[in-house]
């Protein structure tokens, strides 16, 4: 059979980087950077240039299959769907609609069709208890969009590209390619910053791989950024370098602001981040100064007990500064149409869990209530779980309470490829498809929020059809909705009519000539972005170059809060800073002499997926490392490679130690991610010997950020001791 090569785009990561892939029949030979893409121009990375590992991965599952016991065996896709339907009904039926949950998790949702199906299966369920990766992290990037700008996606990001000052906080594009923003070929762009007489500052516990390819290291103890920002924004006061009169004319809360950040000095902030007051005076100094700056933050503060907050202030430095809506400092983004607008009510419908009365927020609650949820006793506590393309047990919080909530539902759904440390928990198994088996957009961020320098859109079709008898997801969920009687989005007549339009297709001779409902669903979405049909895009196999967004674009045109002006000072952000800035400080001061936990992002991970490929895992990469700087280990009488054990009030890990300079004194990092030794379904990643971090994270109501729902990931107090140390004191006792 003679090679044929399509173009496509990876959904790896938000990079979303053009390849040219070569088969041969139903089986990929190779794959290439697209030279001649609109955004990536020949840019990929490793594990974009090797996705076929993981979809003819030898333990891909390519029929459903059904739990009895410990044993596993294959089931038609009617059984599946008549025993899951029929249990949902009971469920439904005995204790409301309350007691069956969703979980949505990250590979899937870089394909934007999916989002709207799990909403619209969860609206037809009648549930409530909505979970997703949001609130492990970014929804305090939502949280902050929504209160300031009127909309949960009006989002900005930094335009790289004519800047000449980056401050990124928390943040690896080396690594993670960066988020919320589109930047394919992430370092040479920040050193092009460099290079045009720019320059680049990394605030951050750890040396990182891209600090150590350009710019300046800052480093600052975990977990204190909010102090640093608070600080940050008085002394751009001070130095006058605040732009009063664009503020006064675009935004409201100036003065309220500018009160607020008062008490926090220079030199207050010192005491908790390691950042002296004459550094951070030179860094407003140098960001007031420069013709176009931007701040930005990533997981780093994210993933902090005071993401939110730290978040607000950031934005309100680039606002204040004048950088907003400017060439060369922080755009707010504009997709094909306009998103931002049609989500403005987004969190309009807020309830609350009955674990700690928390919020929700955009319509989920926070995932390190999931445990809760199922374990406390109550007529609505879940007792049926649909899981998709995630892994809550490996990714979210306090991973063995995780595990024994799991283990306690009465129905556990999985959709996935592989069967991971979650699924090894579920009653079904649904397989679905690896991204090249779908049809697709480029991410809901991209397409939908425009948050990109280099705007453009493309449209692929799938590659290959999936393997045995795996199915696409949508379609996955179309039957769940139909057999459980639950109408997605709650409407009869659509689920009438996709019911319809499934038999119709299944006629012959018709059903060949009917465009799947992917495509007719992605072609709708290009259609009312004005890019034309599918038939259109299919002639751009490259991708489309778009309109940039330019400076002048957004302020007074577009922003949709009150009066049609930024919110410098919205009321929840305000409350929130007062009543927790003050004793978070304290505890920070107190804690200063003791170990802080952050995570690491790894060049040859992706969170918890990708260890089940050979190639990832080669020699020292079978496992995670803690690492620890060298005066640190001295102190624990430790060496590098022994094994510590790490410990808090939630649990404990052994891990191998790895000394590094790259560390703040009192910062230990430990990738996320790990911890597969109980997959049975993962034949390559349990043989691994990595820990799960996230044994350490602490979960329920007193755990997260109040008005997020945010996880607390980074800057989690441990005690660390050497195994060694602790043998040998048990022998002489």
């Amino acid at each position: 059979m003679s090679t044929t090569q399509k173009t496509t785009f990876c959904r790896i990561c938000e990079n979303q980087c053009g390849l040219r892939v070569s088969l041969d029949g139903e089986r990929i030979t190779h794959i290439e950077p697209d030279t001649e893409h609109v955004a990536s121009r020949g840019y990929a990375c490793i594990k974009g240039l090797s996705f076929q590992n993981m979809r003819d991965n030898p333990d891909r599952i390519t029929t459903p299959m059904k739990r009895d016991g410990e044993r596993w065996h294959a089931i038609s896709w009617q059984q599946a769907f008549q025993e899951i339907g029929r249990k949902v009904r009971q469920l439904r039926g005995d204790h409301g609609d309350d007691s069956l949950g969703l979980y949505f998790g990250n590979p899937i949702s870089f394909s934007p069709l999916m989002p709207i199906f799990f909403t619209g299966f969860a609206q037809g369920l009648g549930t409530r208890k909505l979970f997703t990766t949001g609130s492990l992290d970014c929804n305090n990037k939502f949280l902050v969009s929504q209160h300031m700008y009127g909309s949960p996606m009006a989002l900005t990001f930094p335009d790289i590209d004519h800047l000449d000052c980056l401050i990124m906080l928390g943040s690896n594009p080396s690594v993670s390619k960066m988020s919320f923003i589109n930047l394919p070929d992430p370092v040479r762009r920040l050193k092009a910053i460099e290079a045009r007489g720019g320059s680049v500052i990394h605030i951050n516990p750890r040396r990182t791989e891209t600090a150590k390819a350009l710019g300046e290291q800052c480093f600052i103890r975990p977990d204190t950024d909010v102090f640093f920002l608070a600080a940050f924004l008085r002394e751009l006061f001070e130095q006058g370098a605040v732009d009063r009169k664009r503020a006064s004319q675009f935004m409201e809360g100036l003065e309220e602001l500018e009160a607020l950040v008062s008490p926090w000095t220079a030199e207050r902030q010192a005491a908790v981040t390691g950042i002296s007051a004459d550094s951070l005076r030179k860094l407003v100094q140098r960001y007031g100064s420069a013709k176009g700056a931007a701040l930005y933050g990533s997981t780093g503060i994210n993933q902090g007990s005071n993401g939110s907050v730290a978040f607000w202030l950031l934005e309100c430095i680039n606002a204040v500064s004048g950088n907003l809506d400017k060439r060369g400092g922080s755009l707010m983004g504009r997709g094909i149409f306009d998103y931002a607008k049609a989500t403005t009510g987004a969190d309009d419908q807020v309830f609350h869990s009955r674990i700690g009365h928390t919020r929700s927020f955009l319509g989920t609650l926070p995932t390190p209530l999931l445990a809760d949820e199922i374990l406390e006793e109550g007529q609505d506590r879940i007792r049926g779980l649909f899981v998709i393309a995630g892994n809550p047990l490996l990714t979210s919080t306090n991973s063995r309470k995780t595990a024994k909530a799991l283990a306690s539902l009465e129905l556990l759904v999985a959709v996935d490829i592989l069967r991971n440390e979650t699924a090894e928990y579920a009653h079904y198994f649904l397989p679905g498809t690896h991204f090249s088996e779908r049809p697709d957009i480029p991410f809901t961020f991209f397409s939908f929020s425009g948050l990109m320098p280099e705007p453009w859109f493309q449209y692929t079709d799938a590659l290959l059809p999936p393997p045995g008898d795996c199915r696409d997801e949508s379609w996955i969920i179309r039957q769940l909705a139909k057999h459980c009687r639950a109408p997605l989005f709650g409407s009869r007549l659509l689920q009438g009519s996709m019911n319809i339009g499934e038999k119709l297709g299944q006629l012959p001779g018709l059903g060949a000539r009917l465009t799947p409902m992917p495509e007719r669903l992605l072609g709708l979405i290009s259609r009312a972005g004005k890019l034309g049909g599918l038939g259109a895009l299919r002639k751009h196999p490259h991708g489309i170059a778009l309109p940039a967004i330019d400076g002048n674009s957004y302020l007074g045109k577009r922003v949709l809060a009150r009066n049609g002006k930024v919110q410098l000072a919205p009321a929840l952000l305000v409350n929130l800073a007062n009543e927790r800035l003050a004793d978070r400080y304290e505890q920070a001061r107190q804690s200063g002499d003791g170990f802080k936990l952050i995570t690491k992002r790894e060049r040859f991970s992706h969170n918890s997926w990708t260890h089940n490929d050979p190639a990832y895992i080669k020699g020292k990469r079978r496992q995670n490392y803690l690492y620890i700087h060298p005066d640190d280990a001295q102190k624990l009488g430790a060496n590098d490679g022994e094994e510590v054990e790490v410990s808090n009030e939630i649990g404990a890990v052994i891990a191998c130690l790895a000394v590094s300079d790259d560390l703040m004194p009192g910062t230990v990092a430990l990738p996320h991610g790990w911890g597969h030794e109980s997959a049975s379904g993962l034949s390559v990643a349990r043989k691994t010997c990595g820990v799960n971090a996230n044994i350490l994270a602490a979960d329920g109501p007193d755990a997260i950020e109040p008005v997020s729902g945010m996880a607390k990931f980074n800057g989690i107090a441990v005690n660390i001791r050497s195994t060694r140390t602790a043998t040998a004191q048990k022998l002489g006792q």
